[in-house]
């Protein structure tokens, strides 16, 4: 990912960017701390920090934390999802001056809390000499330059979750390596009244992942402002082919991965694979009857251009401005993300999604899964998957609002709206979000 500093961020200037955001998300102010000189260790004082995050029995990896480091503990205190009500949560405790040392912040959302001065530079506090320790693509996800503004938590790499026994039905021993080779494999199935996967036109992050994995790069952030490019020939090579599968039946629209009806279609071999994160396996063992009836692969790739996954998903550990601490918060951060003792209890206790660590995946995803046909999944397909990433493709500032649009958009297609077309005007009001909140954007010309 291209690394940008937060002038570049801002686009516009401080002043209308963040007198935009203000008003809509109730944010701490203009007043940055990372201008402001570093705030010094605690030494010897006993101290406690804050953590907000919607992971589950966090406490319990706190107090494994806890009972090593006596004069910096660390307490949970769980907020809804980001979107779900989390991340205002956070926005009205910065504003108010009473936020949290550490705050969960999914990736995608860090330029958002950068643009209203959020989120401390870690860099100020030696993040860098920690960056050998993690997962470069991810590592750059959280790196705007000349500053860190979070700890990697968590991530998604995508792979394919499938049912032999349904593909074999259609005489298909493996799974398809190619785009084109899954849409004739899903041909196929429908002969048989299944369908390969879902396409959720409800949810963009989705389309963004494989658009991603096909090479595009949204967004780029210049000296003058932001650059857009949601047209190119990557992108719109996924929306053609995904308008094709659609027009053709290939794919179900009528619910998405995990919901309801997905349960029941999968449990009948109705549902043949899901094209998902790391953090799906939990999810598809809930299909019912489904133990050893599932397996890993690959996902497949572009022809051509791409790569060989993508990413669906990621968390960090971000230190709040409103942090008294924040040297010890970002050694805590690292500890939790980096050591086998805070990665193995993040993935017992709350189920975590990829571990951003570069060399230790977790313990117990070192060996084979019952459910998952006794295939040792983690290594053999998502160790893989992790390298193979797209590394230009960044965030911006207003990554879920231009989601809801691309969705809105994408819901059209069942009255006649190509995806193709939606794009293009998706592209148009996403520029004009920008435009009203003060930032400075233009179209990157051919």
């Amino acid at each position: 990912m291209a690394a940008f500093s937060r002038r570049q961020l801002l686009g516009a200037g401080l002043g209308a960017a963040a007198g935009g955001f203000l008003s809509a998300c109730s944010t701490p102010g203009t007043v940055s701390v990372n201008t402001a000189p570093t705030i010094a260790p605690a030494g010897g004082e006993k101290i406690t920090l804050s953590y907000w995050a919607w992971l589950k029995d966090l406490q319990k990896v706190l107090d494994v934390w806890n009972a090593a480091n006596p004069n910096v503990q660390v307490e949970a205190t769980w907020i809804p999802g980001g979107n779900q009500g989390g991340y205002q949560k956070l926005y009205s405790a910065l504003a108010a001056g009473a936020g949290p040392d550490i705050g969960q912040v999914e990736m995608r959302s860090i330029p958002e809390f950068m643009l209203v001065n959020g989120l401390v530079d870690l860099s100020r506090y030696g993040a860098n000499e920690y960056a050998p320790l993690y997962d470069e693509t991810l590592w750059q996800q959280v790196s705007y330059m000349d500053g860190v503004y979070a700890i990697p938590q968590d991530s998604g790499p995508m792979a394919m979750f499938y049912q032999p026994e349904v593909f074999s039905t259609v005489g298909v021993t493996g799974t398809p390596r190619t785009w084109p080779e899954w849409a004739e494999v899903a041909a196929e199935l429908r002969g048989l009244d299944v369908y390969i996967d879902c396409f959720p036109l409800a949810d963009a992050s989705v389309f963004a992942a494989l658009a991603g994995q096909a090479g595009a790069q949204w967004f780029r952030a210049e000296e003058d402002g932001w650059v857009i490019n949601m047209t190119d020939d990557a992108t719109l090579q996924v929306a053609d082919f995904f308008d094709q599968a659609i027009d053709k039946d290939l794919v179900q629209i009528g619910y998405g991965a995990y919901t309801p009806a997905w349960f029941a279609a999968a449990s009948q071999g109705k549902i043949a694979s899901v094209v998902t994160a790391s953090w799906g396996d939990a999810l598809v063992e809930g299909v019912s009857g489904g133990a050893g009836k599932w397996k890993g692969a690959r996902m497949p790739v572009w022809e051509g251009s791409g790569f060989g996954s993508s990413y669906l998903g990621g968390s960090t550990a971000a230190v709040m401005s409103s942090s008294k601490h924040p040297r010890e918060a970002l050694e805590f951060a690292v500890w939790m993300t980096t050591s086998k003792e805070g990665i193995d209890a993040m993935i017992a206790n709350s189920g975590i999604g990829w571990s951003p660590a570069k060399d230790f995946i977790g313990t117990s995803r070192q060996s084979g899964s019952e459910f998952f046909s006794g295939q040792a999944y983690n290594r053999e397909i998502f160790v893989p998957a992790a390298k193979e990433q797209n590394p230009d493709w960044s965030w911006w500032p207003t990554t879920q609002q231009s989601f809801n649009i691309l969705s809105d958009g994408f819901r059209r297609k069942t009255s006649g709206t190509s995806l193709v077309d939606s794009i293009a005007e998706s592209e148009r009001q996403i520029m004009t979000v920008f435009e009203n909140k003060g930032l400075t954007i233009r179209k990157e010309q051919a």
